[in-house]
């Protein structure tokens, strides 16, 4: 039977049992209100680690002052059902007072890697997610954490500090999931209406084009951030943050593109702020796209 755990040192004791018998220790971390996206990350957990812990937490300091972090949805215990039917071994609910004792006064910076895409445009944000990812990672202490590839500056930043701080966490970086249309999944899909939903179809199939016109010789980075631009321009309900090309180690603004070269997006649509990025030389459709 799965545990259920929100103590942060019996955690960490869990934890430890497990690693002292010998088994590798899993971590996926959420915000709770989950997916089929959510749930492929605990898959990729299940087939790598030899007990998975997951954590459903949402984190208030990587909210801005004008975000959804009280309305964000949540349902726990719909999370635990689906956590344990999954495989989950262990789900880890901390209370905020625990996580946060006293605001931080020492966070993790995220340097460069925020310096575009939703950097600029949510401040603060990268840097209440590599803090609470750094306290995931010392309260856990897992051996191998993953995490999806449709927050690929998020995942980035995660890669960079495990890196530059020596972390003794390997990363795994699992695909976008996707709806049949493309959608790429996100708790914040369950905002849109049934009109929403359907014009936010053109995100993914914005990028999809950017894709093709790149395989057909393209290389122009203006070129195929303006295709992007255009698809979404026909859609009234969608209102376009940015499309940018960006370096998938840096993710500063490529200047010309290659096979590796990411066109990250960010748009509104209805109350929902979407994401989505695709690798210039795969597309969309490498994705995993749910039948």
């Amino acid at each position: 039977m799965m545990l259920r755990i929100s103590g942060l040192q019996e955690m960490r004791e869990w934890s430890r049992s497990n690693r002292v018998e010998g088994r590798k220790v899993g971590l996926v971390p959420t915000m709770g209100y989950l997916h089929e996206g959510h749930l492929r990350l605990i898959d990729r957990g299940r087939g790598a680690a030899d007990a998975l812990a997951v954590s459903v937490f949402v984190n208030p300091i990587q909210f801005g002052p004008s975000e959804d972090f009280l309305t964000y949805p949540r349902d726990i215990e719909r999370d635990i059902e689906l956590i344990e039917h999954r495989g989950g071994d262990c789900v880890f609910v901390p209370e905020a007072a625990a996580m946060y004792r006293s605001e931080p006064v020492v966070t993790v910076a995220p340097g460069s890697i925020a310096a575009h895409l939703c950097g600029p445009r949510r401040p603060g944000h990268f840097e209440g997610v590599l803090t609470v990812v750094a306290k995931l990672f010392n309260v856990v202490e897992p051996d191998m954490a993953v995490f999806g590839r449709k927050d690929v500056q998020q995942a980035r930043a995660i890669t960079r500090m495990v890196e530059d701080l020596d972390f003794a966490v390997q990363i795994l970086v699992a695909p976008t999931v996707r709806e049949p249309d493309g959608l790429a999944m996100s708790s914040r899909n369950s905002y849109l209406s049934p009109e929403e939903r359907t014009a936010a179809a053109s995100i993914p199939a914005s990028l999809e084009a950017a894709h093709h016109q790149f395989v057909s010789g393209v290389t122009d980075v203006g070129a195929l951030v303006a295709t992007t631009r255009e698809i979404l321009a026909r859609e009234r309900l969608i209102e376009v943050d940015y499309t940018e090309a960006v370096d998938p180690d840096t993710m500063a603004p490529a200047s010309v593109a290659d096979p590796e070269t990411i066109v990250a997006l960010a748009a509104r649509v209805g109350k929902a702020r979407l994401i989505d990025n695709v690798v210039l030389g795969a597309g969309v459709q490498a994705d995993e796209i749910l039948e």
